[in-house]
């Protein structure tokens, strides 16, 4: 589909699932080469709801066995944030003194992101890895790495692919952007 209605608001296509096939690929290639040669395979955290397709095609395409922990924060509401974490889902305690990879849907400010590395440093991991499909770097403004991109975005509004629009929309295994023509 060229273009679909979420609640109030039109979105246009901007990345189709092959374009996303190709992308997960690249990214579980790196991260298999990061952690091949580690005696023991990280602890993957899905960050739900929004990466929850993401996450599932990445450990699929990974060389390794990873165990999955999901884990839920809350920032959004509509179309913006809150700039306000919440807790839904913490990290567990499995993960002192292991390598841990959190995987997200989507990095924009980094506020969200920046207050789940805070609540998992105190678990003591081995290392933290942050691994997101799309990353906003003109809206980014913490200082922390991201190892793992998918896809650098512009600031557009984009829905599909776990990605929501107030709740909706996140089914779609294309991306959208919000087109305001």
């Amino acid at each position: 589909m060229k273009k679909i209605q979420v609640q109030d608001r039109t979105f246009r296509l901007y990345m189709s699932a092959e374009e996303i096939d190709q992308a997960v690929k690249q990214v579980a290639a790196r991260i298999s080469a990061d952690y091949k040669d580690k005696d023991s395979k990280p602890i993957v955290c899905p960050v739900l709801t929004g990466s929850y397709m993401f996450a599932a095609d990445l450990t699929r395409a990974l060389d390794f066995d990873a165990e999955i922990a999901f884990v839920r924060f809350s920032s959004y509401l509509g179309m913006q944030t809150t700039n306000h974490v919440k807790r839904v889902l913490g990290f567990p305690d499995k993960c002192k003194g292991r390598d841990v990879i959190i995987v997200e849907d989507i990095v924009d400010s980094g506020i969200s992101m920046e207050y789940m590395i805070g609540e998992l440093q105190a678990l003591e991991p081995a290392s933290i890895s942050i691994c997101t499909f799309f990353f906003k770097p003109g809206n980014f403004q913490k200082n922390f790495p991201i190892d793992y991109i998918g896809k650098e975005i512009p600031n557009d509004f984009i829905v599909g692919y776990g990605l929501d629009y107030d709740g909706h929309g996140r089914m779609y295994p294309e991306v959208y952007v919000l087109d305001e023509d």
